[in-house]
């Protein structure tokens, strides 16, 4: 009889660990979440203003400029012209008609991941920021990319998309 007590009671601790462990799994995969929903908002933060793509623009033949709305000018360059692949980049970003405290460049690959890559400027001026950043290599021959200058100001995160292509 002691026997199949003591059979009984292991298989009812047996369950209650089950259950604990369950439960501590799914608490572990709430804070997870959790903490990943708050960290979103860190690597992309809510853009207040977006200025329009401009189509015309060929930065890999000099800097180009994207009017904001709201007023405001973005020009931005990327040294040296050709955009090489794996070697250091000066980014250069001069804003005109707005008063930016904190400036970053998303690059983005267009159709592709290629990973988080967004260096943040260091103030030249109060008007010119400048930059350093290096761009992965791609499976692919010919890479297309965007480029968005972040520009924190009193407005909120205002954004200027810039598109070009680099190659192997």
């Amino acid at each position: 009889m002691s026997e199949t007590k003591t059979t009984i009671d292991n298989e009812k601790t047996s369950k209650k660990a089950a259950n604990l462990w369950s439960i501590v799994a799914l608490l572990a995969l709430v804070l997870l979440l959790t903490v990943s929903y708050k960290l979103k908002d860190m690597l992309k933060p809510g853009v207040a203003e977006s200025a329009p793509l401009n189509d015309s623009c060929d930065l890999r033949k000099g800097p180009c400029s994207s009017n904001l709305p709201g007023g405001g000018v973005v020009t931005f360059s990327i040294a040296p012209h050709e955009i090489p692949i794996l070697r250091p980049l000066k980014l250069d970003v001069k804003v005109k008609g707005v008063k930016a405290s904190n400036v970053e460049v998303d690059f983005t690959g267009i159709g592709m991941d290629m990973g988080y890559n967004r260096p943040q400027l260091e103030p030249v001026t109060k008007h010119e920021f400048m930059g350093k950043a290096i761009l992965p290599v791609c499976v692919r021959s010919k890479m297309d990319w965007e480029a968005k200058v972040l520009l924190q100001t009193d407005r909120g995160l205002l954004m200027a998309p810039f598109r070009f292509y680099t190659e192997k």
